[in-house]
């Protein structure tokens, strides 16, 4: 089957520029990459645009494919990790750190030496219905490292005690080579001296002796909203981990878990009830008093009604977060007795036995007829 043009691939006109083919690169490795994408044939896919990119990020083969088309390319083992797009542009690392953060393995491909923000942090938080559906607000207690008041996050006494690292002159990495009898090898690792910083203190911030930070123990006043849910989030800015290089703190965020009430049930924001009544209410009808979570609300049972029917408090629900205010339904069981007095009885037979009752079941009889 014959290849498909290069540039349609990555869904771009001939002559792209080095930024464009990089960008639809991206953008067309995230869409079929097999661990985001497991569609049929997006393997496949995800191949076809990384041969393409192979070829078009390379700018001798770029100007071969543009002067000679597929033919020009015959022989020079284009292919999938073949060539020198991927060390130009950061290829499939770069692609990797797009979709996890960093290199292979989840890591940084190369250390920042510039502030970084801190890791987030996660916590639990049961809350009462009730409390869920009104708001509330709850104190906690937190151990956190907050940036040091007197030097700023920069563990030093003053900026002019501030240096370069020497050993790595700043870069935060180091490059140590080893011969063998195979040759030469190279790697790169974080400076020991500096710790990846690229700078080093001379003299010390006295109050956090070098770390750029305080760890305390703080109180947070935590604001529930009214009408949050299960699975829901509250974000606290900068009470996360601790930042790098004078960076902020990442953010703590709190889940909630509402405790289930003993007879409200909250669907969305609506709330759903149960309420027994006698078979003698449901025959001739009755008013009832039904809870809700603002109070007791009159509601009239008609004549008839049947077990299972569904009746709506309209506004009574839970008002949502955005302002929507749900309802409340309200589902009768109708309860048969299991046991009756004496005159209770007498009072059964004697409807039965009149003559012009006639049962759910002699109805459904009727039907066989």
């Amino acid at each position: 089957m014959a290849k498909r043009d290069y540039y349609e691939v990555l869904g771009l006109a001939k002559g792209a520029s080095d930024q464009d083919i990089k960008k639809a690169y991206r953008k067309m490795a995230k869409k079929y990459h097999p661990d985001v994408n497991s569609d049929e044939g997006a393997e496949e896919k995800f191949k076809e645009v990384n041969e393409a990119y192979e070829v078009l990020s390379d700018s001798q083969k770029k100007a071969t494919y543009d002067q000679f088309g597929h033919a020009g390319l015959d022989g020079q083992g284009q292919g999938f990790g073949g060539g020198q797009g991927f060390s130009d542009f950061g290829g499939f690392e770069d692609i990797f750190g797009s979709f996890f953060g960093g290199g292979f393995g989840g890591g940084q491909s190369r250390a920042s030496t510039g502030p970084q923000k801190g890791n987030d942090r996660f916590m639990q938080m049961r809350v009462d219905f009730m409390d869920a559906v009104f708001g509330k607000t709850e104190e906690i207690s937190l151990e956190v490292d907050e940036q040091c008041s007197e030097c700023l996050g920069s563990g030093a006494k003053s900026k002019d005690d501030i240096e370069t690292c020497e050993t790595c002159h700043g870069s935060g990495r180091v490059v140590t080579q080893q011969r063998t009898a195979f040759g030469v090898f190279q790697s790169e690792s974080v400076c020991p001296t500096c710790h990846g910083t690229g700078k080093t203190i001379k003299n010390k911030c006295p109050k956090c002796h070098g770390s750029g930070h305080e760890h305390k123990r703080v109180k947070l006043d935590i604001k529930i909203p009214a009408g949050i849910q299960s699975g829901q989030q509250i974000r606290i800015s900068n009470k996360g981990e601790k930042g790098v290089n004078g960076g902020p703190n990442g953010d703590l965020y709190i889940e909630i878990l509402v405790a289930p009430h003993k007879s409200f049930v909250r669907d969305g924001n609506d709330i759903r009830i149960s309420v027994p009544i006698s078979n003698i209410d449901a025959v001739l009808g009755t008013e009832l008093d039904i809870p809700t979570v603002y109070g007791d609300v009159s509601l009239k049972i008609p004549a008839g009604t049947q077990s299972g029917t569904k009746f709506r408090l309209k506004g009574k629900g839970v008002k949502s977060t955005r302002g929507y205010q749900g309802d409340q339904y309200v589902e009768v069981k109708v309860e048969i007795p299991k046991k009756l007095s004496k005159q209770e009885k007498e009072l059964y037979a004697k409807l039965r036995d009149t003559g012009k009752y006639e049962s759910p079941f002699d109805k459904f009889k009727k039907a066989f007829k």
